[in-house]
């Protein structure tokens, strides 16, 4: 029986787009110390992929092929793959767009969430997929996040941003702006409270101050401006409130952050894409991690996309990975601690 303090949770790292820096970036990632003392990562994708990745990067690993997740043994010298082999390096060259390697990112997913629905990984992180190809392949998901939901037949979830300390959960994501005002409503503001404060929860957070973004400058100006704070967003922060949640708001979107960043609050709730993506992207760009908040399985995911101008180079910074793999690690181990909330198999 392992101990606690000896807890190295099986995290599947999905490559992404085979044409893009995932495979790369992925690599790159295991050679940090950091992140195999805090995990037994398991790479999902083509071997053949990866050792071209491995070769790119100039990286002393071994890339071993392995049938199961069990199989892994977190060893520092090897890149440990569960070969799906659906796709023929040759026929895949970097930074080039096509409908294969967008069909072959999806069928990764597929298998890292249906691992870990069956308690065979304790999470999955994520490395970035382009939503071209993979719709070009025949599949509408608007983002990651939207899969993982379908996949796992999970209704209510959100996307949560975090750098460092900061965390940032959103109202909405990928819709238009306009699409964005029509969903901000009570029920829905309510439950992306709770599903801040379950993360905060899981990541161990002492105090939970969740602050609500107002949607319209000023906060609305008490009515001026819109009335979406006075219809929607003022009443789901007094329900969740009425609840026990430390919500509070609605506060003027534009000071908000700088809040945020001082330490005032643990997690702010945007009401709409962009309104929490540009400050955070703004002030940690390279090490954003991108979480799926309210699955029933861990996902933590890289804040950039499949930068195609740069694959094949070895170029690309690995951080948002290193970062998102150590988040993911963090709530593995909070919800080991919380067994209600976990996941994950009994460690052996």
């Amino acid at each position: 029986m392992r101990t606690r303090e000896l807890f190295r949770p099986f995290l599947g790292l999905t490559i992404g787009d085979p044409a893009g820096i995932g495979p790369e970036i992925v690599a790159k990632t295991l050679t940090h110390e950091e992140v195999r003392a805090a995990c037994r990562p398991v790479v999902i994708g083509e071997a053949g992929i990866m050792r071209r990745a491995t070769r790119l990067c100039h990286l002393d690993l071994s890339v071993r092929a392995i049938a199961s997740p069990s199989e892994a043994t977190g060893g520092p010298a090897f890149l440990e793959v569960l070969d799906l082999k659906n796709i023929d390096a040759a026929s895949c060259p970097s930074g080039v767009l096509s409908p294969h390697c967008g069909r072959a990112a999806v069928e990764y997913l597929y298998k890292a969430i249906d691992l870990a629905l069956t308690r065979e990984l304790d999470g999955v992180v994520t490395a970035p997929i382009n939503k071209e190809a993979m719709v070009q392949a025949g599949f509408k998901y608007d983002g990651h996040t939207e899969l993982f939901a379908q996949r796992t037949g999970t209704k209510d979830y959100a996307m949560m941003l975090v750098v460092g300390r900061m965390r940032v959960i959103h109202v909405s994501a990928h819709t238009s702006l306009r699409g964005a005002c029509e969903k901000v409503k009570k029920a829905r503001i309510l439950t992306v409270i709770r599903l801040a404060h379950q993360a905060l929860c899981d990541l161990g957070s002492r105090k939970k101050r969740i602050a609500v973004a107002g949607l319209n400058p000023h906060a609305g100006e008490g009515g001026l401006f819109g009335r979406e704070e006075i219809d929607e967003i003022g009443p789901a922060i007094e329900a969740a409130k009425a609840e026990g949640l430390g919500a509070s708001g609605p506060y003027p979107p534009d000071t908000l952050f700088y809040r945020l960043k001082g330490g005032e609050f643990d997690a702010v709730v945007a009401m709409y894409h962009d309104q929490g993506h540009i400050p955070l992207k703004l002030i940690g760009f390279e090490r954003g991690v991108n979480v799926t908040v309210g699955l029933p399985i861990i996902r933590t995911s890289v804040d950039h996309g499949t930068a195609f101008d740069i694959a094949g180079t070895g170029t690309a910074n690995p951080r948002s990975m290193v970062e998102a793999i150590l988040l993911a690690a963090k709530f593995a181990q909070g919800r080991r601690k919380t067994p209600g909330t976990a996941t994950a198999r009994p460690q052996k």
